[in-house]
């Protein structure tokens, strides 16, 4: 059957002339995918080869299955209920009846055609879910057939004329759909339309970006790769194999090659990778380098107007927090940010973009840092950056403006300098009501005289200021915060960046502040770059295609949009084997590991030499006497007996002889290392010497039997005994304490993780890690 199945799919023919639907009325369609009416799905089933559900064997051989078997799915011998649909079935399969099923090929794909102009590509089916008569086409579809500007009856102008334009189907474009499949691809060659491109920036997102939106890759089509912050890569699907004018992406292994598009591209990528592996460019215009930095650290520099100056600080968790202050030189004004680099936080802090930051008009600015809040959750460093305003029309400006950072931990208290400054004075002095300055009182009339002529104090800020200076003339006061400063250009820059609205460049937010929009990039903008836990891929929060931030689903889920969706893939456990959700693996994982540790230790053999566990007993009198002993039913089965023995009074004799057999003539095992046998002493631990007399061995034994307690009343015994057990037992307890003494795990639970991975030591150890609670462990409440 398997040598016919390629003849039958592509035996399946079907053509229609359909009509574009408007985009105004078509659903967003990610990459190559269209929708079909619901006819369309109706026809191809009837243009489908068909195939018969169980195969050939003729009446007879279906009516034995039958009667051997059951056809139905809920069939139940034990609910009458069912019989019913059994009987059907059976009748079904006597009188050789076949469930005939049109089969279609997967995926399906169809090739499409503009007849206006002959391009034709090739797409996937989303959904058979249009209108009928009509077919919806993606962006990229449209843009490959060149009806950007003619499909679908035009643009909505709104009205009723724009009404009538979009429902009326007698003006739209048509196109031919053709199924057509296409060979699974093995091989595409891409050439990038611009320079510059690199493997590390496209490559990843290249694989997630066909994986969601392509069934189909056509050649001489344009790809458009979006890369976050409205750019994008574009590539030329230049050659593909097997060779053809396209190929099927969906359920085979594709390699990629990338190509320039000509030599004088491959000169200019060359020229940019050479520049950006060579000294920073900023360092030209002045800028200093920066790069990895360490706390308890005073780093001095020196940043150009407009530009940014980038730190990597990786050792930040000290349990008091992190306290960064930058002064700049000149009392110049210059602003610092900072960026946690987390899974769901992953650019450089910007004006527009960062988490915390100081744009304050002072020339001294502080942050401090407290590890402990939900920003710091699974950073690896902090990315710090120094920033110099720019005012607009100043673009030409190249001063640099020297700083200092300084990087240490934070104080749990900050003492206040006028606390101290009000105790320290002489009583011989007073304070100038005007300046505020401590002077002696028997000068105090000649300093207020000049004081009051020369300079001015401001209310506000508690400031004092020469009456003729520029810093008064210019001196200012928020209305709408506690802000000030000394020029019009703070005034100005201070205005910009809390008193105006700016735009988010990745959508449509508009914030009403610099710092507002900034919290917005670094939450809840769909183009926040996020490394997504399920495919580990740096990408978007959030598509088209993925729900919104609000979606309850999300909120409950703590995840982003994309999170949802790509977590929505299922895997097997690798404890339990059951498919789980990958966003849910963390919680049945958890579920798991409260089990793991409400788990009772094993019961092993009290056999010292087995390395078996001992089981739950039956209700035989034999098991409950061999729970009792706490032997495995290995090692019980020697002191076996069906007689009558209410005391154990038989059974200790039984064990009795049993010692003085071993210690008397030996098992005459070579693996043997039972210190109470004749031929593994030697080979124990043990140094003392074994006796060789009736007598003698009786004394030895008389504390191991009285030790036995065989009452039912009694707990179970703890009395060790020292049989000989075969190869395999007694390897895997000697393997079992070379486990336990690594301090980890009790002697019953490496046991049991042997007997469990069957001796092999790799899997016992797994089984450890998955199953068996560790020493001093205990379940988190």
């Amino acid at each position: 059957m398997a040598g016919h199945a390629t003849p039958q799919l592509s035996a399946l023919k079907w053509s229609s002339q359909l009509a574009i639907t408007s985009p105004i009325r078509t659903p967003k369609l990610p990459g190559d995918k269209i929708l079909l009416p619901q006819s369309a799905l109706e026809q191809l089933l009837a243009a489908a080869p068909v195939a018969e559900e169980g195969g050939g064997g003729g009446v007879d051989s279906a009516y034995n299955t039958a009667t051997t078997s059951s056809l139905s799915s809920t069939f139940d011998p034990f609910n009458p209920h069912t019989f019913a649909a059994e009987a059907q079935a059976r009748a079904a399969a006597a009188s050789g009846l076949r469930a005939r099923q049109p089969q279609l090929p997967h995926p399906l794909t169809f090739r499409i055609t503009n007849p206006g102009t002959g391009r034709a590509v090739y797409a996937g089916i989303r959904e058979f879910s249009a209108e009928e008569g009509q077919v919806s086409l993606s962006s990229f579809l449209r843009e490959a057939l060149g009806l950007e500007d003619s499909a679908g009856g035009g643009k909505d102008n709104g009205g009723e004329g724009a009404t009538m334009d979009i429902d009326s189907s007698s003006n739209a474009a048509t196109v031919t759909v053709d199924v057509q499949q296409l060979p699974k691809g093995t091989y595409v060659r891409l050439r990038p339309l611009e320079a510059g491109y690199e493997s590390e920036d496209w490559k990843a997102l290249l694989e997630r970006h066909l994986r969601e939106n392509f069934t189909t890759l056509t050649i001489g089509e344009i790809l458009t790769i979006p890369r976050g912050r409205n750019r994008y890569f574009k590539f030329l699907v230049d050659k593909a194999s097997p060779e053809g004018s396209g190929i099927c992406i969906v359920d085979t292994d594709l390699e990629v090659d990338m190509e320039p598009l000509n030599e004088e591209q491959a000169r200019e990528t060359l020229r940019r990778q050479v520049e950006k592996a060579s000294i920073d460019t900023k360092a030209k215009k002045g800028s200093s380098l920066g790069g990895v930095i360490s706390s308890d650290q005073d780093i001095s520099g020196r940043v150009a107007r407009g530009e940014y100056v980038d730190y990597e600080l990786r050792d930040w968790n000290s349990p008091k927090g992190i306290q960064l202050q930058l002064e700049a030189a000149d009392g110049a004004e210059l602003d610092i940010f900072v960026s946690p680099l987390t899974p769901y936080q992953r650019s450089r802090p910007r004006s527009d973009e960062h988490v915390f930051g100081d744009m304050s008009s002072s020339s001294f600015k502080s942050i401090k840092l407290d590890p402990s809040t939900p920003e710091f959750t699974d950073a690896e460093t902090l990315y710090i950056s120094v920033h110099a305003f720019l005012p607009p029309g100043d673009e030409n400006d190249s001063n640099t403006v020297d700083y200092v950072l300084r990087i240490s931990e934070a104080s749990s208290d900050y003492s206040t300098d006028q606390a101290t400054t009000s105790a320290d004075h002489d009583p011989e002095e007073t304070q100038c009501k005007n300046c505020l300055q401590w002077v002696p009182k028997r000068t105090l009339f000649l300093h207020e005289n000049f004081c009051l002529r020369n300079n001015i104090f401001c209310p506000k800020c508690q400031n004092v200021f020469q009456k003729s200076s520029s810093e008064w003339q210019n001196h200012w006061h928020c209305e709408h915060d506690e802000s000030f400063g000394n020029d019009i250009s703070s005034k100005e820059r201070h205005d910009s960046v809390f008193h105006e609205s700016h735009f988010c460049p990745n959508c449509d937010y508009e914030a009403s502040n610099l710092p507002s929009l900034a919290h917005h990039r670094t939450t809840r903008c769909p183009s926040r770059l996020i490394l997504c836990q399920f495919c580990h891929l740096v990408v978007p929060q959030q598509s088209e295609t993925d729900p919104d931030m609000n979606d309850p689903e999300v909120l409950l889920s703590g995840l982003a949009p994309h999170e949802v969706v790509d977590g929505g893939r299922t895997t097997e456990c690798h404890l339990c084997s059951k498919i789980i959700r990958l966003r849910e693996m963390k919680t049945h994982l958890r579920h798991h590991d409260l089990e793991r540790l409400s788990r009772p230790p094993p019961s092993i053999c009290r056999n010292e030499n087995c390395g078996r566990t001992v089981k739950p007993p039956s209700s035989t009198a034999n098991a409950s006497r061999s729970s009792l002993l706490g032997l495995c039913t290995i090692c019980f089965g020697p002191l076996y007996t069906d007689t009558h023995d209410p005391e154990g009074k038989a059974l200790k004799r039984r064990i009795e002889r049993r010692y003085l057999s071993q210690m008397l003539t030996g098992c005459g095992k070579s693996w043997c290392h039972n210190e109470y046998c004749k031929t593994g002493h030697p080979r124990s631990s043990s140094t003392t010497n074994l006796p060789t007399s009736s007598k003698e061995i009786l004394q030895i034994t008389k504390p191991l039997l009285d030790a036995i307690t065989l009452t039912p009343a009694s707990n179970k015994s703890t009395a060790p005994f020292y049989f000989c057990a075969d190869e395999t037992s007694q390897q895997r307890r000697l393997v079992g304490e070379l486990i336990a003494a690594e301090g980890l795990y009790d002697i019953s639970w490496c046991l049991a993780a042997l007997e469990a991975a069957g001796g092999d030591l790799e899997k016992a150890r797994e089984w450890l890690n998955g199953w068996a609670p560790k020493k001093n462990e205990t379940r988190a409440t």
